[in-house]
């Protein structure tokens, strides 16, 4: 899309991103420093673009809970000055959010409307964010996603990769519930609704996106392991004999409903996904 300002450059969205819209300004640290929200709203105003995506963030989920300030910056007042400063010019915003604004419980779908219940650092400024991107008015897309994964920087399937060649079993959880999303899929998606809203000045509000089928951490590394080859078995542990810092949602069901009806984007199949980031880190080594 011509005129699109995309937020994060190194990020496994941005990168997939860069990968299906090579004409986009991908702005990274050096320009747009999201510790730092007026300048971040300055770089708006300066480019004048057409649509803006927001694909970075502060995603370290234990780290949060320790460092909730740069957090809140990063997740919070730099999406709220960019929604402002994207405001002003009539600018469509579009902004990935998380499940982790919700607390976890149920064994159902959580659709946009579902009350929120953020159980640690990470989720209370992602979901500050998304207020504040609402408050601002204007145009504006916030898409919530769950259990990215890439053939870039880190995130589960990765570090499944490297465990399984080294280790003959590993523990893994099988009570937390999800569905694991490809980050091209999301780039992917991304594109498309920022075309729609570009097209159609009333759209806007919350959307989900998530891979399918739902599925437990344990059983995503066993199809992990399957499908790279490994011969690792996975042992099923529940979430109370893997403590981290940050709580995890136990239930990241999403449903995704409202995307296919507004956008025709339909729940990628993860496990399509999850071949392609193989074959893409085979084509690495």
């Amino acid at each position: 899309m011509t005129g699109l300002l995309v937020f994060g450059r190194t990020g496994q969205v941005a990168r997939e991103l860069m990968k299906q819209a090579p004409d986009a300004h991908f702005l990274g640290r050096d320009e747009a420093d999201l510790t730092n929200p007026i300048a971040a709203a300055d770089v708006v105003r300066e480019r004048r673009p057409t649509a803006i995506i927001n694909a970075a963030a502060y995603t370290a989920v234990d780290r949060a809970e320790t460092d909730e300030e740069t957090a809140s910056l990063v997740n919070a007042a730099a999406p709220a000055a960019i929604a402002n400063a994207a405001a002003e010019l009539g600018v469509p915003m579009l902004h990935i959010s998380t499940d982790y604004v919700f607390d976890g419980t149920g064994d159902s779908a959580r659709d946009e409307d579902a009350p929120t219940g953020p159980l640690g650092a990470y989720g209370r400024t992602k979901l500050a964010g998304e207020l504040a991107i609402a408050k601002a008015g204007g145009q504006w897309a916030i898409l919530r996603t769950s259990w990215v994964f890439s053939a870039h920087g880190a995130n589960f399937v990765k570090t499944m990769l490297r465990l399984g060649s080294e280790r003959d079993e590993i523990s893994v959880v099988a009570d937390q519930i999800g569905g694991p999303t490809p980050a091209a899929a999301i780039a992917d998606a991304l594109l498309r609704m920022s075309e729609a809203i570009v097209r159609d000045s009333n759209r806007r509000g919350i959307y989900h996106f998530a891979g399918a089928p739902d599925v437990s951490w344990a059983d995503f590394a066993r199809e992990v392991f399957g499908r790279a080859g490994l011969r690792c078995h996975v042992r099923d542990i529940g979430t109370s004999e893997y403590p981290t810092p940050a709580r995890r949602p136990a239930n990241s069901r999403l449903d995704c409903d409202l995307i296919k009806r507004d956008f025709g984007i339909e729940r990628p199949d993860w496990r399509l996904g999850l071949d392609q980031v193989l074959n893409d880190l085979r084509m690495v080594k």
